[in-house]
């Protein structure tokens, strides 16, 4: 495979640009699997880098079940109006919208989770891994997390992304 091609199968698999594909592969000596992980790497320090950057800007997400008994509504924020309107970060916030519909965790982050919550569970780590929604595996990709999914985003875009509240409804159930 010429270098072109492992670039460009890196930059679909990945979305990442052509220079920083480019580079992975140089880093990885050609080894597509070490890009990747490079590239994940990268994605993560450029997500706590932009960590502390103000998000006031973004968008509400709606989505509604089939059937009308299950709706979601969602509030991603990120830093430019511009971004807000950005066709990744559209699709990221419908795609997160319909995998709370679908999984339905009760926190966003570990760190929401009261203590005693915590105590009472039977199994403390599955209950972060299936109750908070950045632990839980992503609906359309298993093979990622929510977490991970929201640092590639972050990485492509180059804004703070934050997932700032969610309120799922299902007919008949009572908080």
């Amino acid at each position: 495979m010429s270098s072109l091609e492992l670039i460009k199968e890196l930059r679909e698999s990945t979305s990442c640009g052509v220079i920083d594909c480019k580079n992975a592969l140089v880093e990885a000596q050609g080894d597509l699997n070490k890009a990747k992980e490079i590239l994940q790497k990268r994605g993560l320090e450029l997500a706590a880098k932009k960590g502390s950057r103000l998000a006031k800007e973004g968008r509400i997400e709606s989505y509604v079940h089939m059937g009308n008994k299950i709706a979601v509504l969602v509030e991603v924020n990120c830093e430019t109006d511009f971004v807000a309107r950005n066709e990744d970060f559209c699709q990221f916030t419908k795609d997160l919208a319909m995998h709370i519909a679908a999984l339905n965790p009760k926190y966003i982050k570990e760190e929401e989770v009261p203590e005693e919550v915590l105590n009472e569970a039977e199994d403390p780590k599955a209950f972060v891994k299936e109750g908070c929604l950045l632990n839980q595996p992503f609906v359309k990709d298993q093979g990622k997390t929510i977490q991970e999914y929201l640092n590639e985003l972050i990485a492509k875009i180059g804004e703070n992304i934050l997932i700032n509240r969610f309120i799922r409804y299902k007919v008949g159930e009572v908080e």
